[in-house]
């Protein structure tokens, strides 16, 4: 009985051997494989030369429908005369406008039975009267801009516009201005003191808020201008000195006539038309 060390040694022996004979046989499979592949694009490549050759010479090449494949070649020599002459050229010519003539039939035909589908909105035009429509709609979408602009550049200025406007022109009518009215007892008083105590130059121009036309909206733009809105409003040169009760504390501390005089800019003279010895 062989020995178990001989054993193994031939069941090694046995193993390289399988492997090595798997190896070469894959090795000549794949060398075969790629001569096979060699052989077919050598092929393709000359029958591609060839079939460029045939369809560069004028003729064409005739494909059976049923299996796809090429079963002739027509000649370019269409008259059969031996040579390619005109007479070839324009029979060519004529057959293609044939086949491009069946060809745009055809597509007539299946987009008649087709079914149509609609336009985007976007490219919708209207035909006849609705053209006009849409002319006509587009003409009065900018007619009505033009006169929305209009209004806004010619539309009538706000009553807030026009008592600023007032207020402005009646600053201008002197450096001293009583706002006042005619029931106010506070008015009173401070026409009183202004008017009567002194004498001053040019005279202070009296506005009655209560019998103005756009009293209460003076009153607003008073606010808005001097932070005060009740009367009297003694205004000098267009700033605010108070009301009654502050030139009031004024006249009792002697102040009063320095301050006018010097709000006023030189443009005013002010002067006591009783003195205490009178």
């Amino acid at each position: 009985m062989p020995s178990p060390r001989r054993i193994r040694l031939v069941g090694l022996a046995a193993l390289v051997l399988t492997v090595f004979f798997l190896y070469y046989t894959s090795k000549v499979e794949g060398s075969a494989r790629d001569r096979r592949g060699a052989v077919s694009f050598y092929d393709k490549t000359v029958n591609a030369m060839e079939n460029k050759e045939k369809d560069t010479s004028g003729g064409k090449t005739v494909i059976d429908t049923k299996t796809g494949t090429k079963a002739g070649h027509i000649p370019a020599d269409r008259d059969g005369d031996g040579d390619v002459d005109a007479d070839d050229r324009e029979s060519s010519l004529k057959m293609q406008e044939r086949l491009k003539a069946a060809e745009q039939k055809a597509k007539e035909k299946a987009n008649n039975k087709a079914p149509l589908r609609p336009d985007p909105p976007s490219d919708v035009v209207g035909v006849g009267s609705s053209a006009e429509g849409q002319d006509k709609k587009a003409l009065s979408d900018d007619d009505e801009e033009l006169g929305s602009k209009k209004k806004k550049t010619t539309s009538k200025p706000t009553k807030e516009e026009d008592a600023e406007a007032e207020l402005n022109s009646i600053l201008k009518k002197g450096p001293v201005i009583i706002f006042s009215k005619t029931y106010c007892p506070f008015s009173k008083r401070a026409k009183g003191l202004l008017l009567e105590k002194y004498s001053i130059t040019p005279t202070p121009y009296v506005v009655e808020l209560d019998e103005h036309p756009l009293g209460p909206d003076l009153q607003d733009a008073l606010e808005t201008l001097t932070g005060r809105r009740t009367v009297p409003n003694i205004m000098i040169n267009g700033k605010s000195i108070g009301g009654a009760d502050d030139i009031v504390a004024l006249d009792s501390k002697d102040q009063l006539i320095s301050k006018i005089v010097t709000l006023g800019s030189n443009r005013v003279t002010m002067t006591e038309r009783f003195t205490a010895g009178e």
